[in-house]
């Protein structure tokens, strides 16, 4: 059933005219519906094998569909699986499933699908539970009155199911409008007298316990509409509190739920009747409000019906008059899902690049061809910027992918994450290139970083370039907070003034960065979402820049990276005390005046546990410090220097744990990083990761060995760095002293190549010999011709060093020819460092010399 309805410019909502048209449309087939599924199964079949192969190889690959304002990501490209295929000669099989898929025959052969076994559509009229459709359209122009006429249309339909026993929700488009939508409900039932028409029943047992799981909770708009049996959701809100209200809605103590899509797209939690409340939706991106994306409106109009217990469902959207042909229009005609792989191209060919799947433009431009976006480039070339002109005169659009790449790949040459060769189309990966594709850092963000991180920084760089990383561009100032960011300044929870002011996204971005490892408390639920929003982003970000500080050898940005990146995960600042890293085990009150009177963990370590409790005036509390400094991580470190060349010396570490271990502090494991630098310098010389895992630290001393560079004129003293990943101010410290150090002779200069006359073949002097390299050169060169003597005619043994291609394996012939020359009954032995490399050679002497001459 298919339901119109406007509501006309009017003073008050009970003076609008109402027109209303009623019509069958059972002969219109809604494609996109929650119940409604399209599996695609695939296998790709192995082709042409190619040398390149993955990371990881599965066999079968699950893929959900997901789309935002009506269009989808390109996540998963099936260039990679084709390619490990072909690579492999392996099968994989891939299944996509999804729900809001109106042009499912793209995504078909998107996925190598065969359409006619492997592809199966199921429209609406599969659907368990049918679906009644409402569309209201406002034409009130004012703004404020366009609402105030929404907010009544949503109660009348709220109240009208609620008066027939069903539950309701209702979706609106910003987490602010969930309370505030609530509330008018709440408002609207006590000015009506239908409040009880909200209310669960007060019989039942178990409405005790959800009131008190209720009133647990910190979010006082969740508190307050319980009460007059309303609820909200919303990405804001903590998980627990969404969970909680997930569960109170499904055993019906919420009749009324206020939520977002986020809801829709997330939870499969199914309401009777479903209204979407205005269909204007603010866009970050664009700083302008948009229109809700057509599959929203489908995957919330998927909420309705609930199987198993309706035998219908309701789904209505208000919007503005002018809106409803166009959702109308877009609803019995679906639109289809276009890509927005093109956005984000950079990024996915510099992980192609670091994956080794693509090395030029020529297998970049082939790769895209494998993805969502092509097929949807040939189908619909006008959205994606290809002009008429360009698809007569390149159908295939093999030129427009190529200069997509190249496009994406100066870009990314720009971004120092790759080099691109313009002349020869070749692309290499850098090291930064390699560092963004593991931490999923943005090309954007790279520029940022190459502009800003220095080798000497500061706290308040650092904190103020992580705030300008494209990863919060997302983040609003809203002026309902300002008074709540600027109370955490002036709590003292902010100690590195932020760059650019409160009234900045970047700015509120590192308040809220430096809010989070002070543990401060927001009070705005606004606010907890971006704060827990950068939490979840900002480590990984400090992360990536402290891979880029060890690998651009900086000694002082990379400790002072390592310690925020500890910070932020510990929610610890570097000069608060280190035992607040056991606050399971001390009370806030011991670790509160510790750090009033100055107990250092140096101070602590000269105490007994009866001389702490006394200085602390509680005396039960020295053996729990005690113990607390017993398990923090400690080790002992010795160490020997020395030269193997005068470039070149090997250092030899004994690590001695000394703490005794917790698994509940500890884990399985402690991850520590070993660097040595040069403080002449301020330069890393060694960096690498060491982990000490339980069983390692009860067997005691520990051995380490590496290699460093020397350069003359050497240093004074070069200083040892163990460095704890993950506990704040867990290191230890070795100076090596390098005065004296006596260095190896230099070695000698190389063998001098002498003018010599190339000897010819006939030098053999053994017509069986000759024939062996006959018709493939007449001479030896300069090298073989130098050593033919001593290779040939001694039973000298010989190290001949040479460059790859100066015909060192005729020279070890030559040496078997002297040995099956002079002791007919010897053996040779081929040593390489590959298995490969002994096998290629054994099969080529088998072949040839061995069976030529009957060996």
């Amino acid at each position: 059933m298919l339901r119109l309805q406007t509501y006309q410019s009017a003073v008050a909502p009970e003076q609008a005219v109402v027109g209303v048209a009623a019509g069958c449309c059972n002969n219109i087939k809604f494609v996109m519906d929650k119940h409604c599924m399209v599996g695609c199964l695939c296998k790709f079949k192995p082709t042409t094998a190619l040398s390149v192969s993955l990371v990881w190889q599965p066999r079968c690959l699950s893929i959900g569909m997901q789309s935002q304002c009506g269009h989808t990501t390109c996540a998963v490209n099936s260039a990679s699986f084709a390619v490990q295929v072909e690579a492999s000669q392996s099968m994989i099989r891939i299944v996509g499933l999804s729900a809001t898929l109106p042009n499912y025959q793209d995504v078909a052969t998107f996925l190598r699908v065969n359409s006619s076994s492997g592809l199966f559509h199921f429209d609406a009229s599969y659907r368990p539970v049918p679906l009644e459709m409402s569309f209201v359209g406002v034409t009130i122009a004012n703004m404020t009155a366009r609402n105030s006429m929404m907010n009544q249309i949503c109660y009348d339909k709220v109240v009208d199911s609620l008066k027939r026993g069903h539950q309701v929700m209702v979706f609106v488009h910003s987490r602010k409008d969930t309370g505030k939508t609530g509330r008018v409900l709440g408002d609207l039932a006590a000015k009506n007298g239908e409040t009880h028409l909200f209310e669960t029943e007060g019989d039942d047992p178990r409405r005790g316990l959800a009131v008190k799981e209720v009133n647990k909770s910190r979010n006082r708009e969740l508190q307050e509409l319980f009460q007059s049996g309303l609820g909200l959701h919303h990405a804001g809100m903590l998980r627990s509190d969404r969970n909680l209200t997930e569960r109170l809605f499904a055993d019906g103590f919420i009749k009324v739920l206020v939520c977002t899509a986020t809801l829709a797209w997330g939870v499969n939690l199914p309401a009777h009747t479903v209204i979407i409340k205005g269909t204007q939706v603010y866009d970050a991106k664009k700083g302008t409000f948009t229109e809700l994306g057509m599959l929203d409106v489908q995957q919330i109009f998927g909420r309705a019906g609930r199987p198993q217990f309706d035998t219908s469902g309701e789904a209505t959207i208000v919007t503005a008059h002018s809106k409803l042909a166009h959702y109308l229009g877009m609803l019995t005609h679906a639109t289809p899902i276009e890509s927005q792989f093109k956005s984000l191209l950079p990024d996915n060919l510099n992980a192609e690049l670091v994956l080794g799947t693509v090395t030029n433009v020529k297998e970049a431009a082939t790769w895209l061809t494998y993805s969502y976006l092509y097929v949807r480039m040939t189908k619909n070339p006008l959205v994606y910027g290809i002009t008429y002109e360009q698809l007569l005169a390149d159908p295939t659009l093999t030129h427009y992918c190529r200069d997509l790449i190249i496009d994406a790949a100066k870009q990314l040459h720009a971004a120092k994450m790759a080099v691109f060769d313009e002349r020869t189309g070749n692309m290499f990966v850098t090291e930064l290139g390699r560092v963004a594709s593991h931490f999923y850092i943005r090309y954007q963000s790279i520029i940022v970083f190459n502009e800003r991180l220095k080798e000497h920084v500061s706290w308040a760089d650092v904190l103020g370039m992580i705030s300008l990383s494209s990863e919060f561009e997302n983040i609003m100032v809203r002026e309902e907070e300002l008074p709540e960011v600027e109370n955490l300044i002036r709590q003292g929870a902010i100690p590195h003034a932020p760059k650019g002011g409160v009234e900045n996204k970047h700015g509120k971005a590192n308040i809220l960065i430096q809010a989070y490892i002070s543990r401060a408390r927001v009070e705005s639920f606004s606010l907890t979402a971006d704060l827990m929003y950068v939490a979840s982003n900002a480590p990984r970000i400090a992360r990536a820049l402290f891979e880029i500080a060890v690998r651009r050898k900086w000694n002082t940005a990379a400790g002072m990276l390592l310690e925020l990146c500890k910070s932020l995960e510990l929610r610890l600042w570097p000069d608060q005390h280190p035992l607040r890293q056991m606050e399971a085990a001390l009370t806030p009150e011991l670790l509160w005046k510790m750090e009033e009177r100055g107990l250092t963990i140096e101070r602590l370590d000269d105490m007994s546990a009866s001389e702490i409790g006394a200085f602390l005036r509680h005396p039960a509390a020295g053996d729990k410090i005690r113990g607390c400094l017993d398990a923090f991580p400690r080790l002992g470190l010795e160490a020997s220097l020395h030269p193997i060349t005068r470039g070149v010396a090997r250092i030899q570490l004994t690590i001695t744990p000394q703490f005794s271990w917790r698994d509940r502090l500890h884990g399985g494991a402690l991850r520590w990083w070993v660097w040595v630098e040069d403080p002449s310098v301020d330069r890393l010389h060694h960096v690498e990761s060491w982990t000490l895992t339980k069983k390692m630290a009860s067997e005691e001393v520990q051995k380490l060995g590496f290699t460093i560079p020397l350069a003359e004129p050497l240093p004074g003293q070069y200083f040892i760095r163990l460095v704890s990943d993950n506990w704040l101010q867990a290191e230890e410290v070795l100076e090596v002293s390098l005065a004296g150090l006596q260095l190896p002779s230099r070695g000698p200069p190389h063998t001098e190549l002498l003018d010599l006359d190339p000897l010819p073949l006939e030098a053999l002097g053994k017509e069986q010999y000759i024939d062996l390299y006959r018709g493939r050169f007449t001479h030896f060169n300069p090298i073989q011709t130098q050593a033919f003597h001593t290779l040939y005619h001694t039973d000298e043994s010989v190290l001949l060093g040479a460059p790859t291609g100066s015909g060192k394996t005729i020279s070890s012939e030559l040496t078997m020819m002297r040995l099956w020359k002079a002791h007919p009954e010897g053996k040779v032995i081929y040593i390489a460092p590959l298995k490969a490399l002994v096998r290629e050679r054994m099969n080529d002497w088998g072949k040839g010399l061995c069976r030529r001459l009957g060996k």
